[in-house]
């Protein structure tokens, strides 16, 4: 059975993902599907991570990518590819040329990570550095696309791209054929609209759910608009997902077939990624870990068995230190407090002795001597304490007031 939308374009049907999954053997990896044993007694049925940070170029987008470039007729590979993207895309296009025989130009945003960059270059395309937002990124690809002919790649919005990413929901099913919910992050909605294609087509009784992180939520009023929207102001962490207006291709796909549409926060995307890197040992991406997000925030909503799609693990370091302790923190793993001394020798040797006895361990330590609050005698010393989460964090408290200590979380 094949689905098209009720638009007059974009024709994406099964068949062109079928089509695009014979062009992918060999190019692609059939990436592991992982059992979470955490996520499964929180959801109360098997969950499965379906591992696109496992995949060549280190997430999902080599897939469409290469679709599309393997489509052009000989004139216009002879013309050259152009794309812009933060990361993910760039090597995917990057990748997809070099092996095709394509000469490839990429244009980064001036602030994208430097792992990134020197990644899409090591796959041989030529790396333009543009613009501090993507929409100005964007811009500049499609000027250089119209100067010198190069065939513009886009992300998400168009046909080839599609029916690439929707190879993904070929083999959930193929690796999962119980599944009864996929759980999928959304930007654009390439991703989601070729999986709800493929997996629609075959199993209509499978449940779709697009996350899209709150702070760039585009689907969600375009949804209830009927028509893509485009929004302002995006504030998020995963910069994978963050996209401010809908694709006119993917929307009509994911309006007509994915079930759901949620929202995560920063918090929960935190914690998300520690999950999977503590629980399931695996470096997932921001955009990647989303599914998870959703998960964790409303267990109770998804008929399992789920499978939880990682769609990349592209994520920079320095930002993997700041997400860590954001989703420490988040778990209840940090602590923050101030406690009162008498400023006398041996006082704040006292505190750390019981500090110890609560086994919790001192980040940071400063002190406070000039607050007006304080008495002549007395000093202010705030600590930050890692834990091993909220029981514990009240454990310390209560330990530290019955020893005779002021304190203040």
């Amino acid at each position: 059975m094949n689905f098209r939308t009720s638009h007059l374009f974009p024709p994406v049907i099964l068949d062109d993902v079928r089509g695009a999954q014979k062009m992918l053997d060999g190019v692609a990896r059939v990436t592991a599907m992982e059992g979470s044993r955490h996520l499964s007694e929180l959801v109360g049925s098997p969950v499965h991570f379906k591992c696109e940070n496992l995949q060549r170029t280190g997430s999902f987008k080599l897939r469409g990518a290469y679709v599309r470039i393997a489509g052009l007729s000989p004139v216009e590979r002879a013309a050259g590819v152009v794309a812009a993207s933060a990361g993910n895309h760039a090597q995917g296009v990057a990748l997809a040329s070099a092996l095709l025989g394509v000469r490839a130009t990429v244009f980064m945003p001036v602030g994208a990570p430097l792992p990134k960059v020197a990644a899409t270059r090591e796959y041989g395309a030529q790396v333009r550095l543009h613009g501090h937002v993507v929409d100005e990124t964007l811009a500049a690809a499609q000027e250089y696309a119209q100067k010198t002919g190069a065939v513009f790649i886009h992300p998400f919005d168009h046909p080839d791209i599609i029916a690439g990413q929707g190879t993904v929901g070929l083999e959930i099913l193929e690796q999962c054929p119980e599944v009864r919910t996929i759980v999928v992050g959304i930007g654009g909605g390439g991703l989601a609209a070729g999986i709800a294609v493929a997996v629609k087509a075959i199993r209509p009784d499978v449940r779709i759910v697009g996350v899209q992180a709150a702070g760039a939520a585009c689907y969600p009023p375009s949804l209830a608009a009927g028509r893509p929207v485009a929004i302002d102001g995006l504030q998020t962490m995963a910069d994978g997902i963050k996209v401010g207006r809908p694709g006119d291709v993917p929307f009509g796909l994911v309006q007509e077939l994915v079930d759901e549409v949620r929202t995560v926060t920063e918090a929960e995307l935190s914690s998300a990624l520690l999950l999977c890197l503590e629980r399931a040992k695996l470096v997932v991406e921001p955009a990647g870990a989303s599914p998870v997000a959703a998960l964790l925030s409303d267990p109770g909503a998804f008929r399992g068995p789920v499978v939880a799609l990682l769609s990349g693990g592209n994520v920079d370091p320095l930002l993997m230190q700041r997400i860590l302790t954001h989703g420490m923190a988040s778990a209840g793993r940090y602590l923050s407090l101030r406690v009162r001394l008498t400023d006398r020798p041996g006082a704040l040797a006292t505190l750390l002795a019981a500090l110890s006895v609560a086994d919790a361990n001192v980040l940071d330590i400063g002190h406070v001597r000039t607050d007006p609050r304080l008495g002549l005698t007395e000093v202010e010393v705030e600590l930050h304490l890692e834990t091993k989460g909220p029981v514990h964090c009240d454990e310390v408290t209560v330990a530290l007031r019955q020893a005779g200590y002021e304190v203040t979380v």
